[in-house]
């Protein structure tokens, strides 16, 4: 199952003693982590700015879908709905009409909800649910949850860079000295 990706952080917390040496590495003991060296961490600097397997991220459509005559009347609001009519020109998909989302349209599973940079989102809400990211830094990121205070924020944010995991939103909620 392990071909060089690191599963969700959330079946990490089953992670067997097999699992823990490098993908690649010679088999004389664990690296340090499930997705690759550790020795980064021992400079204290984040060392690899890309992720460790970034697969290419195929948009079939990248236009929104828009409602029928949405163009026409300014009461009718842009927001899909599908087309119900007995007529409709739309949903009898006649050929020059607006397209209709269907089941081809759909994302590729492996690459669903992966932003650009290639690092999945996972939601932390406290310091301690970092510790679940710390085997699986190149390929998730930590994005600290909203309704974490500002004080906790702040613990969060400099536990992430100790431990080299990537925070998406780290400066969200944080006041500089100089206001306060």
């Amino acid at each position: 199952m392990n071909d060089g990706a690191c599963e969700s952080p959330a079946s990490l917390l089953q992670v067997s003693t097999s699992q823990t040496e490098a993908p690649g590495s010679d088999g004389k003991g664990p690296q340090g982590a499930a997705c690759g060296g550790g020795s980064h961490r021992l400079l204290g600097i984040m060392a690899a700015l890309r992720p460790l397997v970034k697969p290419k991220i195929i948009k079939k459509r990248t236009k929104k879908f828009i409602r029928h005559q949405s163009d026409r009347y300014v009461k009718i609001k842009r927001n899909w709905q599908k087309p119900r009519g007995t007529d409709k020109r739309v949903r009898r998909r006649f050929k020059g009409q607006i397209l209709m989302p269907n089941i081809g349209y759909r994302s590729n599973k492996k690459t669903k909800h992966t932003p650009p940079s290639g690092f999945r989102k996972f939601l932390v809400h406290s310091v301690k649910e970092l510790e679940v990211l710390l085997t699986c830094n190149k390929s998730h990121r930590a994005e600290i949850a909203h309704s974490v205070s500002s004080k906790n924020r702040k613990a969060t944010v400099e536990r992430a860079a100790q431990l080299a995991i990537r925070v998406t939103n780290p400066n969200a909620r944080l006041r500089s000295e100089e206001n306060e």
